[in-house]
C-alpha cells in the first residue's frame, strides 16, 4: 500500500510492521531471535538491511559428472540401496544413481529408520549438496536438501548464504527474509526519478527483492544496481541529517564578522614569503563564512606542513579587526606553547595582544590573565582544555579554533562555542581525512582544503631498515650529529611489557646516550611531569640536546627546522596516518631530511605493504586513502570515538562517490523544500524513520 504524508511526530503506521519483533517472521523462534539480536539484529527492519555475502548455484544438473568436484550439485536421483553402519562412529550410506552415474549419500550419527522414510528405495527425489570424492567413491555427506520432484522448485536456483550466528541457520535466515520480503511496504520514492534513471536503479522494493534474492555472483557484488541503490538509500538518510544540522546551525543567528584587513596585511608584511594559493583560498571562504549572519562551522583539512596556522591567525586577525577576539585551543601544553612562541611576535607586529592559558597558570598569575580576557585587553588567546572551565570569560568571544578536532569531542566544540554570543567555529586538522570519512564524519561542516605546501620544505627521503642494523644507524647518527643535525628517535612504548617485546624508550635513551655522549640524547614520554616534558622539549628547540628520544608525544605540530633524521622503530606497528604524522616532524627546514622506518623482522605482506606506501609517497592524501582501503574506516578514525555511523550495506572504503552525491542531493533537496513537505519531500521524511534518523525529522518539526 502506498504511504500517506506522515504525521511529523511520530514513525508512519506504513513501517510499524518492520519495527516489530523478530518472532513475527516464520523461522524465527526465541532462540534464533536470541542470536540475531546479540548479533545488533533487533527488528525486521535490520533484518531487511542484513545482505546475503555469498551465494551457491544449485541449478538442476542431468549428473554430478557436469560439474568440477569438488562442487555443489543439483540432481534428481532414483533411490538404491541403504547401508547401516557396521560399527559405532561409522557413517550411514545410501546408494543413488542419477542420469549418468551412482554415487552414495552419506549420513553421521543419523536414525536409519528416519533415513529410510525420507529416501524409500526405488523411489525418486532431487537432493542438492556437496559432491566430493573420498577413497575413490562420489559422494555427498548429509545433502542440504532432500525433496520429492513435484517439490523440487523450493530449491532456489541460486541460493544466498548468510552471516550466521547462534542458532540461526541458513533455512531459517531464508525463510524469515522471504517473509520479510513479502511484508516490506511498497514506499513512495526519495531519490530524484532523474537519479535513479541515470543510475539504472531499480525501485526500493524491488532492490530488496534482488539483494536477497540474488540470481548469480554478479548480483551479490557491491557495484550491482539493487546493492548501489540500498547503499545510497543509507548514505542520503545520513547525508539528509547531517544538512538538517547544517541549515539549523545556519539558521542560529551570527556575528557579522568583518575586518579591514589592516593587521592581516601587516603580519603578511611581516612574514618575508607569500602564502600559497591554497592558503590564500582557504582564508577567503573563512573570512566571507564570518561575514555571514549565520554562525560559521568549518574545517580546515590540511596535509602536515601546509600552513594551517597561518590561516588561522588571519582568521584570529579578522575577528580581533571587527573588535571581537579569538581563541585558538591545541590538544596538549606542548602543542599550545609553540603556537604561542610562532604567533606572538607576528601579532605584536600587528598591535595585537596573544597570551597563553593552561592547567599550569595558578594564583595571582591567572586571575590577572581572566580579568584582562573579560576585559577585552587580550585580543587572542592560546589555551588547552584549561579554557573550557567555568571562570574563563571573554568580553567579545567571534571566532573559537579548535586545532586537532579527534582530540576533542563534539559536545567540547559546542562548549566552547557557547563563550561568547553566536561564535563561529573553525576546526583544524593534521591528518589527512579520506573524501569517503570527511564527508561521512564532517558532513555538516563546510570544508576548507590546503593541498599545498609553503616553500622552503624540503622534501623528506623515507627508507626501510631493519632493527638488526640498529648498530649501523647509531654510527650514522654519531656523523649526523658530528655535522650539527639533529634527530628525533621515536618509540612505540615508554616501558618494559611481558606483553610486547616493543623496546622501551628509557631504555633506548640510556643506550643512545652511552653510544653518542651524557649531554647529547633527550628524553620526552607521556608519563614525565609536565615541567619535565617542557624543558626537554625546549633543550631539543634550542639545540642544547642533539637526539630526542620520544613517544608518540611528538606526533603532532611540535616545529623544530633544524631537525633533519626521523628515525621510527616498530614502524609496522604503527597506522600509516601515524607514520606520515611523525615523518612531518623532519623537512621543516632546508637541510635534506630522512625517515628511517625500522621495522622487526619477517615482515607481514600487509605490514610491508603499508611501510612501502610511506617509502613511496608523501602525499598524506594519498596515504590517507590507503590507509582508509586497507585498514576500514573504524580503524582508521578509531571507532570508539569516531562518530561514525554503522552503516549495514553502504561501504565507507568504496563507494565515495555514493557519498559525494548524497552530499549534494541532499542539501539540495533542503534548499528546494526546507521542510520536507513536497511528494519528495515527504518520502524522504519517511526515509528518515526507516533509517532511523529520528533526531533529522524532530530538528525538521520544530524547524
Amino acid at each position: 500500500m502506498n504511504a500517506s504524508p506522515p504525521k511529523k511526530t511520530g514513525r508512519p503506521e506504513v513501517l510499524w510492521p518492520l519495527f516489530g519483533g523478530l518472532e513475527s517472521l516464520d523461522g524465527i523462534g526465541p532462540k534464533s531471535a536470541q542470536a540475531l539480536i546479540s548479533a545488533q539484529i533487533e527488528k525486521p527492519r535490520d533484518l531487511l538491511f542484513t545482505l546475503p555475502h555469498s551465494g551457491v548455484d544449485r541449478r538442476r544438473r542431468d549428473s554430478i559428472l557436469d560439474v568440477h568436484l569438488p562442487a555443489v550439485c543439483t540432481v534428481e536421483v532414483t533411490v538404491g540401496q541403504h547401508t547401516s553402519p557396521s560399527s559405532r562412529g561409522r557413517p550411514y550410506r545410501v546408494t543413488v544413481e542419477d542420469q549418468n552415474t551412482t554415487f552414495q549419500l552419506v549420513f553421521f550419527r543419523s536414525h536409519g529408520e528416519y533415513l529410510r522414510k525420507q529416501l524409500p528405495t526405488g523411489q525418486r527425489r532431487v537432493v542438492s549438496g556437496k559432491v566430493e570424492m573420498f577413497d575413490g567413491i562420489d559422494q555427498m555427506v548429509h545433502p542440504d536438501h532432500i525433496l520429492t520432484p513435484d517439490k523440487a522448485e523450493q530449491i532456489p536456483l541460486f541460493e544466498p548464504v548468510y552471516s550466521l550466528t547462534g542458532a540461526m541457520t541458513q533455512k531459517a535466515m531464508f525463510k524469515s527474509t522471504s517473509d520479510l520480503l513479502k511484508q516490506a511496504p511498497d514506499l513512495p520514492e526519495w531519490i530524484d526519478a532523474a537519479l535513479c534513471a541515470r543510475e539504472g536503479w531499480p525501485a526500493w522494493s524491488t532492490a530488496l527483492t534482488q539483494a536477497h534474492r540474488p540470481l548469480s555472483l554478479v548480483e551479490l557484488s557491491s557495484s550491482s544496481a539493487a546493492r548501489q541503490r540500498l547503499a545510497y538509500d543509507e548514505v542520503l538518510a545520513h547525508q539528509l541529517t547531517l544538512a538538517v544540522a547544517r541549515s539549523q546551525a545556519r539558521r542560529e543567528k551570527g556575528q557579522v564578522t568583518s575586518g579591514d584587513g589592516i593587521k592581516q596585511v601587516k603580519v603578511l608584511a611581516k612574514l618575508g614569503f607569500s602564502p600559497t594559493d591554497a592558503q590564500v583560498r582557504a582564508t577567503a571562504e573563512i573570512l566571507e563564512n564570518m561575514a555571514q549572519p549565520y554562525r560559521m562551522n568549518r574545517l580546515l583539512q590540511g596535509d602536515v606542513g601546509s600552513g594551517k596556522t597561518l590561516v588561522a591567525l588571519m582568521a584570529l586577525l579578522n575577528a580581533v579587526e571587527a573588535g571581537g577576539q579569538g581563541v585558538m585551543m591545541a590538544p596538549t601544553e606542548i602543542l599550545a606553547r609553540q603556537h604561542l612562541e610562532g604567533l606572538q611576535p607576528l601579532a605584536e607586529g600587528a598591535g595585537v595582544v596573544l597570551e597563553l592559558l593552561t592547567g599550569r597558570d595558578k594564583g595571582g598569575e591567572r586571575r590577572a590573565k581572566l580579568a584582562a580576557l573579560a576585559l577585552g585587553d587580550i585580543h587572542i588567546l592560546v589555551g588547552t582544555h584549561a579554557v573550557f572551565q567555568k571562570d574563563v570569560v571573554f568580553a567579545d568571544l567571534r571566532l573559537a579554533i579548535i586545532d586537532e578536532q579527534h582530540r576533542f569531542g563534539v559536545a567540547q566544540r559546542m562548549e566552547l562555542g557557547a563563550k561568547g554570543t553566536s561564535v563561529d567555529v573553525l576546526v583544524m586538522t593534521a591528518t589527512p581525512i579520506p573524501r569517503s570519512l570527511a564527508l561521512t564524519q564532517y558532513g555538516d561542516m563546510d570544508v576548507s582544503v590546503l593541498d599545498e605546501k609553503p616553500p622552503g620544505r624540503s622534501p623528506v627521503t623515507t627508507a626501510l631498515v631493519a632493527t638488526s642494523k640498529m648498530d649501523h644507524v647509531i654510527d650514522r647518527l654519531r656523523i649526523a650529529v658530528s655535522e650539527g643535525r639533529q634527530c628525533y628517535w621515536v618509540c612505540p612504548l615508554v616501558e618494559e611489557s611481558e606483553v610486547s617485546d616493543m623496546t622501551a624508550a628509557e631504555d633506548r635513551f640510556k643506550r643512545l646516550r652511552a653510544a653518542l655522549g651524557e649531554n647529547v640524547v633527550g628524553l620526552v614520554h607521556g608519563q614525565m611531569p609536565p615541567a619535565n616534558k617542557d624543558a626537554a622539549m625546549r633543550d631539543f628547540v634550542t639545540g642544547e640536546t642533539k637526539v630526542l628520544v620520544a613517544t608518540t608525544v611528538i606526533e603532532v605540530g611540535v616545529n623544530v627546522p633544524n631537525a633533519s633524521i626521523m628515525v621510527i622503530e616498530r614502524a609496522e606497528s604503527f597506522g600509516l596516518a601515524q607514520l606520515h604524522q611523525l615523518r612531518g616532524r623532519v623537512g621543516r627546514g632546508s637541510t635534506k631530511s630522512t625517515c628511517l622506518l625500522m621495522y622487526q623482522s619477517p615482515l607481514s605482506k600487509s605490514g610491508r605493504q603499508r611501510l612501502e606506501i610511506m617509502r613511496k609517497t608523501e602525499d598524506g592524501f594519498q596515504i590517507s586513502e590507503e590507509d582508509l582501503a586497507m585498514r576500514g574506516a573504524g580503524d582508521v578514525i578509531g571507532t570508539v570515538q569516531s562518530g561514525l555511523p554503522r552503516f549495514r550495506i553502504a561501504d565507507l572504503e568504496r563507494q565515495t562517490t555514493l557519498m559525494a552525491l548524497a552530499q549534494a542531493d541532499a542539501r539540495k533537496l533542503l534548499l528546494d523544500d526546507p521542510r520536507l513537505e513536497t511528494a519528495r519531500g515527504t518520502a524522504a521524511r519517511t526515509l528518515l524513520w526507516l533509517m532511523e534518523q529520528d533526531k533529522a525529522i524532530r530538528l525538521i518539526s520544530v524547524g
